[in-house]
């Protein structure tokens, strides 16, 4: 079957870009350390590492390390929720909508609602939960910095997709914007740095090495899912195949992010 259409300048350079993303992506993935369990770290070095921590740590020091943990843990498992919600949403939008026409705001909302949360509960040593100022947080941790670059994104997606979804923003560039920010957060994930692991003899390099695991898996999936939705707005004999696959794997992101743990 021929192509529907001959592709525009725009969108042939949009497939050669979203393709050398998804072969950085698989170099990366090829050659990222090992799991946890295939490669053992050194006993010796843990011994360097793990124990003078033991010993330095107090009972309310490793209650707050819980405490964080606890609070990390939470916040990923709800913000997959959303984000597996909202492909669920996608994946059935086209039966439910006969019914309920309104359906198709509930997936932008789900990213709205993410973001939010993200925005505002990531860190709750910041104000109003706690004393720190935002300013001072962003200037010198760059976690809760990517955390709220992670919020701004979720952002406007839901506000994009929101206004897509009314009618209101019909140019031809909002298209495009989901997957260039679907990119942008599955590479910023890559670089994502992450203070956590309750420290002890054979655990706190483990649960580091866990985390930069899940960390790879989420930003290839978010790589497949920037690639996906991209390929889906271009008018060939596969569009109707990755218009099914993206919200697929949204929904697989999503499960994801609400197994992990540290």
């Amino acid at each position: 079957m021929e192509v529907t259409r001959t592709l525009h300048d725009s969108e042939r350079a949009w497939l050669w870009l979203i393709a050398g993303i998804l072969c950085l992506a698989t170099l990366l993935f090829l050659f990222a350390p090992q799991r946890p369990q295939d490669a053992p770290p050194n006993q010796h070095e843990h011994e360097h590492m793990s124990m003078p921590m033991v010993q330095e740590m107090n009972p309310a020091s490793q209650a707050k390390l819980l405490a964080d943990r606890d609070e990390s843990e939470f916040n990923h498992h709800l913000a997959g929720f959303f984000v597996a919600l909202a492909g669920v949403f996608i994946l059935v939008e086209g039966i439910l909508m006969k019914r309920w026409p309104a359906v198709k705001y509930a997936w932008p909302a789900c990213f709205l609602l993410s973001g939010i949360f993200v925005l505002v509960w990531s860190d709750t040593e910041l104000w109003p939960f706690g004393q720190r100022e935002w300013l001072e947080a962003l200037r010198h941790n760059p976690e809760v910095l990517q955390h709220k670059v992670f919020a701004i994104i979720l952002l406007g997606l839901g506000v994009i997709e929101w206004e897509r979804a009314s009618g209101v923003l019909k140019a031809a560039w909002s298209r495009w914007m989901f997957s260039a920010l679907a990119f942008g957060g599955a590479l910023l994930l890559l670089f994502h740095q992450h203070e956590g692991g309750m420290p002890g003899p054979n655990n706190h390099m483990e649960v580091m090495a866990r985390i930069q695991w899940e960390h790879l898996s989420y930003a290839v999936t978010g790589i497949g899912i920037g690639l996906a939705k991209g390929l889906a707005e271009v008018k060939t004999r596969f569009r109707g195949g990755f218009g099914k696959t993206w919200p697929l794997l949204m929904a697989v992101l999503g499960v994801l992010l609400m197994f992990y743990r540290e």
